[in-house]
């Protein structure tokens, strides 16, 4: 199953970065900076295998985004056959998400709140229902809250409270209920803690 539905707050100690984006593993990250687990404390960051490095990172990225390791895989194999750099392809390809689009431009308050949103089928894309949330949108693409959908209430307080400013690859609307795929997001634009030169190393071995 690609949803991770065990404790997140252990998941961002053991990697060390807010991972969900959500207050609890802040408030657990502050408490309690280090590894969880009975030898979390004397465990050495600085003296980890560089296996582990590069393990972590993808995990990272795997758990940020919400896919399974078999999915991340064929991504990471499908970012590999393509022109241009590796790294950069893959994360491209999981910021063209559907699901991470509607959080980059705050209709959801987390990647797995957007993830049960295009789900339960209130985005469309060029005035089609999608419920697919790695459907991966291309340039010119239209994404939009469907009308039922814009009346509910945690979507109205996200955009009320969250304030998120779009990424420069995304266009809101002046209602703000539709967003363009403007161009392809570029490494520069991609703002996930995510050295994945140390992925692409993991998966080249």
């Amino acid at each position: 199953m690609a949803r991770y539905t065990g404790p997140r707050a252990r998941v961002s100690r053991r990697l060390g970065t807010n991972i969900w984006g959500t207050k609890g593993e802040t408030v657990a990250l502050d408490k309690r900076p280090y590894p969880p687990g009975e030898h979390g404390r004397t465990r050495r960051r600085g003296n980890a295998s560089e296996y582990l490095l590069q393990l972590q990172e993808k995990q990272k990225a795997r758990f940020t985004y919400g896919l399974s390791e078999r999915q991340f895989r064929n991504l990471y194999e499908e970012a590999n056959r393509r022109p241009g750099v590796t790294g950069e392809n893959m994360l491209r390809y999981l910021e063209l998400r559907l699901d991470n689009v509607v959080y980059r431009v705050g209709w959801a308050a987390t990647r797995p709140q957007a993830r049960q949103f295009v789900s339960h089928g209130h985005v469309s894309v060029n005035g089609k229902r999608v419920t697919v949330p790695s459907y991966r949108l291309r340039k010119g693409d239209v994404v939009t809250v469907r009308d039922k959908a814009r009346s509910m209430i945690v979507v109205q307080q996200n955009r009320d409270v969250l304030d998120r400013q779009a990424p420069a690859w995304i266009e809101s609307g002046d209602d703000g209920w539709a967003a363009t795929v403007r161009e392809l997001p570029v490494r520069d634009q991609i703002d996930v803690p995510v050295r994945e030169q140390l992925i692409v190393e993991l998966y080249s071995k």
